[in-house]
């Protein structure tokens, strides 16, 4: 008899155990379902923001990688900027939050319920950033631009500058012209020395 009462106490509890089981696959589905749909109302309410943006994007050059202008996936659907800036929903699922990642952590730039005005603080973000990108290669021209010059400004001044006159070479005619000059001048000399020495011993002994 006691037996029987225990297989009856094991096979409720064996029930009541699978029950909860089953109970908590049930709930786990719900919270999954409720992630999912929490998830897909948050894509949609960044791709209505991604519309309201799309004039801006068709304004932008072709080719032009600096923004990105994607909606990521994952727990936390973002519509990514750049790099850096992306717009996320906060917790209450209406709030648009228009954020910025930095090195000293998360900086919001913008939080609105209506996406034009989300967008507005976007457009605004897109127009400096192009402005900083136009001064960082306007900068970098410059600096360039002196390297370069520079150099050649200093070649034309040194060949506007007049050359230093190397002294003239004398040819090899004009060398023999004053040789010969210096060996008459010689002759001379040495004619009227030696008239002038013959002179004075005529003197001497007569």
């Amino acid at each position: 008899m006691g037996e029987g009462k225990d297989n009856v106490a094991s096979l409720m509890g064996t029930k009541r155990l699978a029950d909860a089981v089953r109970q908590a696959k049930i709930a786990a589905a719900q919270r999954s379902d409720v992630i999912v749909d929490i998830r897909e109302a948050d894509r949609a309410r960044l791709e209505i923001l991604a519309e309201e943006l799309q004039p801006v994007i068709d304004d932008l050059p072709a080719g032009d990688d600096f923004f990105d202008f994607t909606i990521t996936g994952g727990i936390h659907p973002r519509l990514w900027i750049d790099g850096t800036a992306n717009v996320l929903m906060a917790r209450d699922r209406r709030t648009y939050r228009f954020v910025r990642e930095t090195r000293l952590g998360r900086l919001t730039l913008a939080e609105s319920t209506e996406p034009r005005q989300i967008a507005d603080h976007v457009t605004d973000y897109v127009a400096e950033r192009i402005v900083e990108r136009e001064r960082a290669f306007a900068a970098e021209d410059m600096v360039e631009a002196r390297g370069v010059v520079a150099p050649r400004q200093k070649a034309v001044k040194d060949a506007d500058a007049e050359p230093l006159r190397e002294p003239e070479r004398r040819s090899k005619g004009a060398d023999f012209v004053i040789a010969l000059v210096w060996l008459m001048i010689g002759a001379v000399l040495g004619a009227g020395l030696l008239l002038a020495i013959a002179s004075y011993q005529g003197v001497a002994v007569g």
